[in-house]
């Protein structure tokens, strides 16, 4: 490769991570969350009025899922112990999703130029599975253990129970309830405050 396409290289890739958002500095708070990255805010608004998910759910199963990292991956398997042989699985980014189950939801959304590591198509992301595991397994989109274990299982796992056999899962699970249950209870405190603060940005900002 010539030196000014190395350095054109170099300069964009740069770029591209300086881009990237970095996980929020209280992620046990909502609304530090929130306030702290508005434009996140606006997606779950907008995940709301599009699927009819509360804000608080698909943001604490995000949490489990990647912790807020734009590109979180399963760890690097290695045969020998040092032999790089792939992945576990093909789920990345914020929502953790993987390669099949997100190309279903381009094809069904016509969501065509979405990315897994950008947050507003992961959190609409999320507010689909959430929507369809409403009606496909009748489970309530605020009952954020069970659209955790939807999540985790697959539709026809839920339906099979295969997360009886998991007790870890069930376990984790029990910790994105709990935490759906903080965020939510937070939420009540700063919605009026999140919501005039984006109205302003809105208008005015």
């Amino acid at each position: 490769m010539k030196w000014p396409a190395l350095i054109a290289t170099v300069i964009l890739a740069s770029l591209l991570t300086g881009c990237a958002t970095p996980p929020p500095k209280d992620p046990e708070n909502l609304c530090s969350i929130y306030t702290e990255n508005r434009s996140w805010y606006s997606a779950a608004k907008n995940t709301r009025e599009k699927w009819g998910v509360p804000v608080h759910v698909p943001l604490a199963m995000m949490y489990q899922e990647s912790s807020f990292k734009h590109n979180a991956a399963p760890p690097m398997e290695y045969f020998l112990g040092f032999i790089p042989i792939g992945r576990a699985s093909s789920a990345y980014g914020y929502a953790q999703a993987k390669t099949m189950t997100w190309d279903d939801y381009v094809k069904e959304t016509g969501n065509s130029w979405s990315s897994r590591s950008n947050f507003d198509d992961a959190m609409d992301f999320m507010g689909w599975f959430i929507y369809k595991s409403h009606k496909i397994n009748g489970v309530s989109k605020w009952d954020a253990r069970n659209q955790y274990l939807n999540y985790h299982e697959g539709w026809g796992g839920y339906k099979r129970k295969t997360y009886n056999q998991k007790p870890w899962l069930i376990k984790v699970a029990g910790k994105v309830d709990a935490r759906s249950k903080r965020y939510a209870a937070q939420y009540r405190q700063c919605q009026e405050d999140l919501d005039s603060s984006w109205l302003w940005r809105l208008f005015f900002g």
